[in-house]
């Protein structure tokens, strides 16, 4: 069994910790975050270092305490440095353009495709065929992420289609006569 939960989580200085019953809030200076505790998890601040444990000994008691110490220490992690995803668009003709709370992704379609970036979220393009999606929650921004990454996912013979920076394609020879 893991034992995440009996690591503690420090607050770097400047960032507040709150907990209001079934709330947890946590404010840094890159902004606010914002989730509901579970009861089955005790939580405790004393000199800046957050500890985690499980009100009772079940296993799913357990199992809370670590995963809540994991998004706890994301929600820090978030509004101290924040969190990027690398995006690679590989196909002749392929381009990303990113202007405002907006994406125009060129990906080979009859016709262009515009997302819309949602709140906290922002998205830059520092060459034609990169894209980088920023943010202060962790799972705000690999959904985004994962969403332009499905309008043209990578295919295996030629490579093309929208792939994370870190990812690895396998390719596939081409069928023979």
């Amino acid at each position: 069994m893991s034992r995440i939960a009996n690591n503690p989580v420090t607050l770097p200085s400047g960032v507040e910790f709150k907990q209001d019953g079934g709330q947890i809030s946590v404010k840094g200076s890159k902004g606010t975050l914002h989730m509901a505790a579970n009861h089955n998890v005790d939580i405790k601040l004393e000199d800046g270092v957050i500890t985690f444990a499980a009100s009772n000994k079940s296993k799913h008691a357990r199992a809370l305490s670590g995963t809540l110490r994991s998004l706890v220490n994301n929600m820090v992690v978030g509004v101290t440095e924040g969190f990027e995803r690398k995006l690679q668009l590989n196909g002749v003709g392929y381009r990303a353009k990113a202007s405002g709370k907006s994406l125009n992704l060129t990906l080979g379609f009859s016709h262009p495709v515009d997302y819309t970036l949602p709140e906290g979220v922002t998205a830059e393009t520092p060459s034609q065929t990169e894209v980088v999606v920023k943010g202060i929650d962790k799972q705000q921004v690999g959904q985004i992420a994962a969403e332009i990454r499905a309008f043209r996912p990578p295919e295996p013979y030629k490579g093309k289609g929208v792939r994370y920076a870190d990812e690895y394609v396998r390719r596939k020879e081409a069928k023979k006569k």
